[in-house]
């Protein structure tokens, strides 16, 4: 039993998504639970699955908690907050192994959603709350998360520019949160807040392993005590304009080196036809080793310590980020302007196109040996609305002609420049 497909159905309030298979040994589970970001809930909802992976009304104790994983026969349970367009996802997993390979008395699986279901609906409480103690010593660990982003300088660049760039739009919002909100987080609130959340958030939960479509709803039921109303889905995001003009931003920190980052607005996304061109104008202009930035700005011109580019398919934003001497801001911002006018102008050569075309052949390839990469691809269809099998983007990916490059290389445009430079130099 080896499909490729993965089965979709609901069960309260959840949609499911199975791929039933028996390659792998293990069973991987994720839960997403998307919301739209907003500056009013995102350091809240950041703030709540830290906290309920404290404890359970079952294992109210941090070590129990642990100790039932570890009765599981290890499995793996752990989670991210992240954004994807305009929406904070917190995406939680868990991979168990397959009962056949163990010697085991309970279902693993349903013991796994016992415990993740347990984990997300029903949290440790104390006087109808959360534990106070938990929420004070999560609300630090978040505040070190975001305060560590301010010390990497280069992570930091990354976000001011985005801030800048999207300053009017919920995308300028990290999915952590905002420090200055941390302190006026009560337990109760906070728990306030997670039910109003558990309600309205796009619930999706995946699983790959050795199960059908009807045994997950089945334990869905069992295990997810909800009590939703409706059916909740993703609206992409509509704010796909090309940007008129360019803004430039220069900031001062005591750093030695500078960031240079630059943001281009696109109005292709993932939902789009023309979502493979902008695969390869990114791969091409800067998200490989032999891609322009790296070739053009680092190694000819020794004028960048780093230099490359990322893409958000679901937003339409293309970021490009290097680090360089201040001095060198102005020949750096020119050469890089010389990459963006080559793209356009469709000055690509073969050996780019063939580079470009194999590095996104093993990266969609690889993603088939494993489970939670198989849930991640799905995952941008739930999101999109596109429907696109992995085999469907190869093929696109190959047919890809310069010309389609230089096509989608003029739905990108330069919005923003920032600089982060010392407070010294002048």
């Amino acid at each position: 039993m080896t499909k490729t497909e993965f089965e979709h159905g609901t069960a309260g309030g959840i949609r499911i998504h199975v791929l039933p298979t028996n390659r792998f040994k293990t069973f991987a589970i994720s839960l997403y639970a998307g919301s739209q970001l907003a500056e009013e809930t995102v350091t809240s909802t950041a703030l709540t699955p830290f906290v309920l992976r404290r404890g359970t009304v079952s294992y109210p104790e941090t070590r129990a908690f642990r100790e039932r994983l570890e009765q599981l026969y290890g499995a793996g349970f752990g989670f991210d907050v992240y954004k994807r367009g305009d929406y904070q996802i917190v995406h939680f997993r868990m991979d168990t192994i397959n009962d056949s390979f163990v010697k085991s008395s309970e279902s693993l699986l349903r013991s796994s959603f016992a415990f993740l279901g347990e984990a997300f609906t029903q949290p440790a409480l104390e006087n109808g709350v959360f534990r106070k103690s938990y929420v004070q010593t999560e609300r630090d660990t978040v505040r070190k998360k975001l305060e560590s982003i301010v010390n990497d300088k280069i992570r930091y660049a990354v976000e001011r520019c985005i801030e800048v760039m999207c300053k009017n739009e919920p995308y300028r919002l990290h999915p952590l949160g905002e420090r200055k909100d941390l302190d006026n987080i009560t337990p109760e609130g906070l728990y306030e807040s997670y039910q109003k959340w558990l309600n309205e958030a796009v619930l999706d939960l995946y699983v790959v392993g050795d199960t059908s479509l009807d045994e997950v709803k089945k334990l869905v039921e069992e295990h997810f005590k909800l009590n939703r109303t409706g059916g909740k889905d993703y609206v992409p995001s509509s704010t796909r304009t090309a940007s008129t003009e360019t803004q430039t931003v220069v900031e001062k920190l005591d750093i030695n080196q500078g960031k240079l980052n630059m943001g281009l607005r696109s109005t292709i996304t993932y939902g789009d036809d023309e979502y493979a061109s902008a695969l390869l104008y990114n791969g091409i202009l800067g998200g490989y080793p032999h891609s322009k930035l790296f070739v053009n700005v680092r190694e000819k011109e020794s004028l960048a310590y780093y230099a490359s580019s990322r893409y958000d398919g679901h937003k339409g934003i293309a970021t490009i980020q290097s680090g360089i001497e201040v001095q060198n801001f102005e020949k750096a911002v020119e050469i890089i302007r010389q990459q963006l006018d080559d793209m356009a102008k469709g000055a690509i050569t073969d050996i780019e196109m063939s580079q470009t075309k194999a590095m996104i052949r093993n990266v969609i390839r690889e993603m088939q040996d494993s489970a939670f990469e198989m849930i991640a691809y799905d995952f941008n269809r739930t999101l999109s609305g596109r429907e696109r099998s992995p085999d469907e983007l190869l093929n696109q990916v190959e047919s890809i002609t310069v010309d389609d490059v230089k096509q989608a290389a003029s739905a990108f445009s330069l919005d923003t420049i920032y600089f982060l430079k010392g407070q010294k130099e002048e």
